[in-house]
């Protein structure tokens, strides 16, 4: 009887001892700065826990901790490198784009934990469920996208609009997953058939591009030549209006100034046009102012007295010597 009881004694203490341990061990925890926590109460989450350092919670069975990384983590998808081997899967990353041609797509998602308690009771297959997002996010892009955008210049846009689906996808989920960044990696024709032809079809329409670009260039060049050319002969016409508004005003000056002594003194202005008429039509006329009294005929040679006087003083004497026969007429008819 006494090593019996002695036995359960010993027994006893050794469980409580054990119980002790269990307790003061599973007591407390310590939160790294590269990490986060989940306190669990019999299964059901109480809080999360972000702060680093030692922290103190009931023993398990009643509490536990459940620790997740903050890094960001990525997904590749379409292609696995490992030990510096790339390795594809053709099959993963083959659709078809808006205009129906096949392209191979493969592109890495960075993504991180921001709620560790929904990454780890909203969901059996976080990561799956990740990767099929992925998956329909970038088919579901590259399906409305045209051929030679996903494979040139559409890429950022590629990438932003399956960063905005995909992180819209995550938010209905409900998962505890937060996209940082989409990149993709490679898009590529299946085969080299393929891609030749696709070469020359790129090849031929740049060229077209180049004679566009070339007509265009020819267009613009002769356009500027002919607006040069325009705006010189209307320069010109505006010119020769200009100038010929100012002839004709100066025309219709002396017009008036011709009928203001044309009113003074007809008879002078009269003759005095004639002359000048004269010796605008016939130039190298000789000209002769006569004078008959009854004896002898005397004239006056007028081109002697021209090659002396100034022009307008010519035309003075021609008008004053016009003007002079005449009043000397009227004077002989009189006294006849």
């Amino acid at each position: 009887m006494v090593s019996i009881r002695r036995l359960l004694t010993i027994i006893g203490f050794i469980f409580l001892i054990s119980i002790l341990g269990l307790v003061a061990i599973t007591s407390w925890y310590t939160v790294d700065e590269s990490e986060q926590a989940v306190i669990t109460t019999f299964g059901k989450v109480e809080e999360g826990i972000t702060e680093p350092g030692l922290h103190f919670k009931w023993p398990w069975p009643i509490q536990s901790v459940k620790k997740l990384s903050k890094e960001t983590f990525s997904l590749q998808f379409g292609y696995k490198e490992k030990d510096g081997k790339v390795e594809s899967f053709p099959k993963e990353t083959k659709m078809i784009t808006g205009d129906e041609n096949i392209v191979l797509a493969d592109m890495v998602v960075q993504w991180k934990i921001t709620n560790p308690a929904k990454y780890l009771f909203n969901a059996e297959n976080p990561k799956e469920i990740l990767r099929d997002a992925t998956s329909a996010s970038l088919r579901s892009i590259i399906g409305s996208t045209k051929i030679d955008n996903a494979l040139t210049s559409g890429k950022v846009e590629i990438e932003a609009q399956v960063q905005e689906l995909l992180s819209s996808l995550m938010k209905k989920y409900d998962i505890g997953i937060s996209i940082i960044a989409v990149k993709l990696q490679d898009v590529d024709l299946p085969n080299e058939e393929v891609r030749k032809a696709f070469t020359n079809v790129t090849d031929a329409r740049e060229m077209m591009n180049t004679k566009i670009n070339e007509a265009n260039k020819y267009r613009n060049k002769r356009t500027k030549e002919a607006e040069g050319e325009r705006d010189a002969i209307i320069s010109k016409a505006e010119g020769d209006r200009a100038s010929r508004i100012e002839q004709a005003k100066g025309e219709v000056a002396l017009f008036n100034s011709l009928y203001n002594e044309y009113k003074d003194s007809k008879e002078i202005t009269e003759k005095r046009l004639i002359l000048e008429t004269i010796d605008s039509v016939l130039p190298n006329a000789q000209i002769y102012i006569m004078k008959d009294d009854g004896n002898t005929m005397k004239y006056f040679p007028v081109q002697p007295m021209q090659q002396v006087l100034p022009n307008d003083q010519q035309s003075q004497q021609k008008a004053d010597q016009s003007s002079e026969n005449t009043q000397k007429r009227g004077e002989n008819n009189g006294q006849d």
